[in-house]
């Protein structure tokens, strides 16, 4: 928040410059004087040691005239406001003062009304510059904030090919460790025993289990990266030099899978069951390495080792083959759906549903046990997809009948059923977060306006009772009303005006000052713009 506008005069008639200082409302603009000078070259070095909010200068002057002084200004890169005060009403001045990048141009004398007005407007035209500056800063602040995260998400999406390759392509581009050496995936699945299921806050556990494995990285495979997916899965990207063969890796796969459980064991009591890819030279195939792992999760079949819970990708198997592809099917369905969630978009959450289910009618995964564990599963998911945006789901409906309602599914009709009702549910609630939550902002602000007209009531005051940023509250006022909250406040304050001179109770400058204004001039402009009449004029009606 600007806590002082700065105003420079320069004017080379002493007389001007003291009824300037005199005539302006310092107070009223939230302005204060930065200093005098009474020629060009002086008004130079002024605005080089002040750097003022805005210049009022003359145009003709001793040593250096108006119009040098601010083709130097704007040269050196003054952006400030700008307004010339002359005698001479010449329109060449005027439209060279223009090309300079001038503000207003007054010719003397000027009123104080006038004066006043031009000062607001240019006040107003600082205002919403520097709210577009913070608006920006903040932007900038985010996207610095939120970098890590988007990172994060995009290499999920590299791991479990939910976006295209040339999607994707950019993202792998800027990090020259994905084309120049060999990946191989590693699915990690937590075990849903007796302790985890009596375990509360599944998030803070997930991330508990994140921290030790990823200790454990640093520590002995620095190159490579930990993905967090649904529920209980997730995933560690291995990188390795391009030429690494495959009997190697194994066997250093085997050590750091092994420690990862004994250690995720040790700290946590928490079961871990490992699957693993196959080693892949091309960034493109690391989805299939996922796809790998969680097949052969799935499978169990092929033991990388008789003392560890470490499976192998049985590579006799076809890749392609339904059976084996439906758990990362389901893997990659989870992370579409938390995405749809969190950007509440309910025609995409259907098409997800309806195609993973007729894939999974394909397969041979439909027993009842294995329909209500995806049931669960996506429950689980949009309740922490829900939490990211802001929404905690058990304040909105009682979880506990989601329950119920799962534990009775048998076919996938009634999966398929079940999922589309709760997805509507859910991104209706999505999209109205948002809303709801601005609606209950305007219906303050509003109500506060209404009682407190006659105040000084500003914008920045407001946002600090709403903790909204005040650009941000500025850009709801007026997606709400269609107006900025300084129009809006004049309008509610010329109403209350009109109404109490039409009751025929009050002077003119006793409604002034019961509607905020003790200057009666400036009030009978604002009336006269606002209602369309003078006051006397009311008056007369």
């Amino acid at each position: 928040m600007h806590s002082m506008w700065s105003i420079v005069l320069i004017d080379d008639d002493r007389q001007v410059l003291r009824s300037m200082k005199k005539a302006i409302p310092w107070e009223k603009l939230k302005a204060a004087c930065a200093g005098e000078a009474m020629d060009g070259e002086e008004g130079l070095r002024l605005v080089e040691q002040t750097n003022p909010d805005i210049i009022i200068s003359d145009i003709y002057m001793p040593v250096m005239n108006g119009l040098d002084m601010i083709s130097e200004l704007r040269s050196r890169g003054y952006k400030g406001k700008i307004i010339i005060l002359s005698g001479y009403a010449d329109f060449e001045y005027a439209i060279q003062a223009l090309r300079l990048g001038v503000d207003d141009y007054l010719s003397k004398p000027v009123t104080v009304k006038t004066l006043e007005a031009v000062l607001n407007g240019a006040i107003h035209q600082l205002e919403e510059e520097l709210a577009k500056e913070f608006e920006q800063e903040d932007l900038r602040k985010k996207l610095e904030l939120y970098e890590p995260f988007v990172e994060k998400e995009w290499l999920k999406s590299l791991v479990t090919g939910t976006k295209t390759t040339g999607e994707i392509e950019t993202f792998v581009l800027r990090h020259p460790q994905f084309t120049s050496k060999s990946h191989v995936v590693m699915g990690i699945e937590m075990v849903r025993t007796e302790r985890v299921s009596k375990i509360s806050d599944w998030n803070l556990f997930r991330f508990a289990v994140m921290n030790v494995i990823e200790e454990i990285l640093q520590k002995q495979w620095t190159d490579s990266s930990y993905i967090q997916l649904h529920s209980n899965h997730a995933a560690i990207l291995l990188r390795l030099p391009a030429e690494e063969a495959e009997t190697q890796l194994l066997e250093q796969v085997r050590k750091i899978g092994k420690q990862i459980i004994q250690y995720v064991h040790q700290y946590l009591h928490i079961q871990l069951h490992i699957g693993l890819g196959q080693l892949k030279h091309d960034w493109i195939d690391i989805r299939l390495s996922t796809e790998e792992a969680f097949a052969a999760l799935s499978a169990k079949s092929c033991p990388l080792s008789l003392d560890t819970e470490i499976y192998r990708y049985n590579s006799e198997e076809k890749p392609g083959q339904l059976s084996n592809k439906s758990m990362l099917r389901t893997v990659t369905f989870y992370q579409e759906m938390a995405e749809a969630v969190r950007q509440t978009q309910l025609r995409r959450a259907r098409e997800l549903i309806s195609v993973f289910i007729k894939e999974l009618a394909e397969t041979e995964h439909t027993k009842p046990s294995y329909l209500q564990q995806i049931a669960a599963e996506v429950c689980t998911i949009c309740k922490y997809a829900l939490f990211e945006t802001g929404i905690v789901m058990e304040d909105k409906t009682d979880l506990s009948e989601w329950r119920q309602e799962y534990s009775s599914i048998v076919n996938k009709d009634q999966l398929e059923q079940w999922l589309q009702g709760k997805m509507e549910w859910i991104c209706s609630y999505g999209s109205m977060k948002d809303n709801v939550k601005h609606k209950q902002v305007m219906e303050f602000m509003l109500e506060y306006i209404h009682e407190n007209y006659a105040q000084d009531i500003t914008i920045s005051n407001l946002s600090e009772k709403v903790y909204i940023s005040r650009n941000y509250l500025s850009h709801i006022f007026r997606k709400a009303t269609g107006e900025t909250f300084n129009n809006y406040l004049t309008r509610v304050r010329m109403e209350k005006a009109k109404t109490l001179i039409l009751e025929g109770k009050h002077l003119i400058y006793e409604v002034a000052e019961m509607v905020g204004y003790k200057n009666v001039p400036y009030f009978s402009t604002l009336f006269k713009k606002v209602i369309g009449v003078n006051p006397s004029e009311l008056i007369k009606l």
